[in-house]
C-alpha cells in the first residue's frame, strides 16, 4: 500500500461525484479515510449512470468511495453531531461538499470547528462557490459544462452545443480539490497553520479550457468558437481534428501541409502555405474529407508513421480496454467487491517511486465500520449499543434505523 500520506486522518461528508472521488484519491496515498454518511446512505448508493450495479453496489458509489470506511450517523440528531464532533476533533481533514450554509447549520462549518481543532485544513466543494450571486443555484456537470463555454466549444455551428461526454467539471474539480488539500496539509506540517480549501465547479470547467480562454480573450479579434469548418479545437487550424476513415476515424494533429499532403497523395492540400493555415481551415477539411475514407485507419497508420505524422484511431470503450499501454499502466483493475462479486475499477493514475495503488477496501457496506470507529474516538460498547438501539447511528448488519 502506498504510504504517502500515512497518519493523516480525513472525514469526509460528501455525496455524489466530485467530492468522493476527490477524496478516494487521498485514501489511495495511505491516508485514513472516514466516510460519513446519513443512515439511509449517500445519493451515491442510490443512482448508477446506465443501470448499471453489481449486485446491491451502484456504479456511482464504485467510482469514488474505494479506500475509505463507512461510519453512519443521524446527523439531524443532536448525539449524531456530537459524534462527529468528536471525530473532528481528532482528525486532520475535514471534506464536504453540501450547498454552502448546510454544513453550518449543523454547527460543522470550519468557523465553528477550527475553535478546537485550530489546525484543521477544511474543504469544501460546491458549484459556483461558497459566495456570489449563484451560490444558492444547484450545481450539477451538465449545467457547468453549458454556463462555462465547454459546451459550446464542444459544439458545431451545423449542429449546436454539446456537452462532453462525462462528467468533466466533476472529476478535474475531484483532481484540483485533492491538489488543494495536500497543498494546506503541506503548509501546516510547516507552521501548523490550518486552512479552508474551497474549490468549485465552474472554476474547474473554465481551468480546463485555459489554452482556449487565454487564445480567445488576448486575440485582437473575437473568434468564432464554432465556426462551421471546425473539427478540432477552435483555435488550432486545420488539419489538426477528427476525420472519417474506411473503418472508423482518426484524429490527425499537428503537422505541416507538405508532410500530410504527400501522405494523402494531393498535391492541392500540400500546395498550401503554411502562413494560410487559419483561412484555409475549410479547403483543408474538405480535402481530407474526401480523401480519407478511401482506406482504413491501418493504412493511413503506415503512411502516417512512415512520415511521422502525428495521428491515432478514435477508440470506443472496447479497444480502450484493450489497448496494450492501457493494460501496460494497469489503468483498470478488478476485485474483489464487499459483496463477493467481482468489480472493476480506474485505478490511481499516478506511480510513485513506480509502484501504483491498491485497494485495501473496496466499496464499503454502509455503516461497515461504525462500531470500529466510535470504539477508536473513545465511545464503550455499551454506549454504542444504545446508539445502535437508538438509531442515532447504524451498522452494515441495519439498513434502518431501530
Amino acid at each position: 500500500m502506498l504510504d504517502l500520506l500515512q497518519g493523516v486522518r480525513v472525514v469526509s461528508f460528501n455525496h455524489f461525484l466530485l467530492g468522493p472521488v476527490a477524496i478516494q484519491a487521498l485514501g489511495d496515498l495511505g491516508a485514513d479515510v472516514i466516510a460519513v454518511e446519513p443512515t439511509t446512505g449517500a445519493f451515491q448508493r442510490r443512482f448508477a449512470g446506465a443501470g448499471t450495479f453489481v449486485d446491491d453496489q451502484s456504479a456511482l458509489l464504485l467510482c469514488g468511495n474505494r479506500n475509505k470506511r463507512s461510519l453512519a450517523i443521524d446527523l439531524k440528531s443532536e448525539e449524531g453531531r456530537a459524534i462527529a464532533r468528536r471525530l473532528i476533533d481528532q482528525a486532520d481533514v475535514v471534506a464536504e461538499n453540501f450547498r454552502p450554509g448546510v454544513m453550518e447549520k449543523m454547527g460543522l462549518g470550519y468557523e465553528a470547528l477550527k475553535e478546537t481543532n485550530p489546525s484543521l485544513v477544511y474543504a469544501s466543494a460546491s458549484g459556483y462557490g461558497a459566495d456570489g450571486p449563484y451560490a444558492e443555484r444547484p450545481g450539477q456537470d451538465l449545467l457547468i459544462q453549458a454556463m462555462s463555454g465547454l459546451a459550446k466549444i464542444t459544439g458545431e455551428a451545423s449542429t449546436g452545443p454539446r456537452a462532453v461526454g462525462v462528467s468533466v467539471a466533476d472529476h478535474h474539480g475531484a483532481a484540483l480539490m485533492a491538489l488543494g488539500i495536500v497543498s494546506a496539509l503541506f503548509r501546516r506540517m510547516r507552521t501548523g497553520k490550518g486552512c479552508r480549501v474551497d474549490v468549485n465547479l465552474l472554476s474547474a470547467a473554465i481551468d480546463l479550457q485555459m489554452e482556449s480562454f487565454i487564445c480567445f480573450l488576448n486575440a485582437k479579434t473575437r473568434h468564432d468558437v464554432t465556426a462551421p469548418h471546425r473539427v478540432g479545437g477552435w483555435y488550432y487550424a486545420a488539419p489538426y481534428g477528427i476525420y472519417p476513415v474506411k473503418d472508423g476515424h482518426m484524429a490527425i494533429s499537428l503537422t505541416a501541409f507538405a508532410q500530410l499532403g504527400a501522405a494523402v497523395e494531393s498535391l492541392a492540400l500540400a500546395e498550401i502555405p503554411e502562413s494560410e493555415a487559419a483561412e484555409r481551415s475549410a479547403d483543408v477539411v474538405a480535402i481530407l474529407n474526401r480523401v480519407l475514407p478511401e482506406r482504413t485507419f491501418a493504412e493511413w497508420h503506415e503512411r502516417f508513421e512512415a512520415r511521422r505524422i502525428w495521428h491515432a484511431r478514435v477508440n470506443d470503450y472496447d479497444e480502450v480496454h484493450a489497448d496494450p499501454q492501457v493494460r501496460h499502466n494497469e489503468t483498470f483493475m478488478t476485485v474483489p467487491g464487499a459483496t463477493g462479486s467481482p468489480v472493476t475499477l480506474v485505478n490511481h493514475p499516478v506511480r510513485y517511486d513506480g509502484q501504483g495503488a491498491e485497494v485495501a477496501l473496496p466499496p464499503q457496506p454502509l455503516g461497515a465500520q461504525t462500531r470500529q470507529i466510535l470504539g477508536e474516538i473513545g465511545y464503550g460498547a455499551e454506549q454504542i449499543e444504545r446508539y445502535l438501539e437508538q438509531g442515532v447511528v447504524i451498522d452494515d448488519r441495519a439498513r434502518e434505523p431501530v
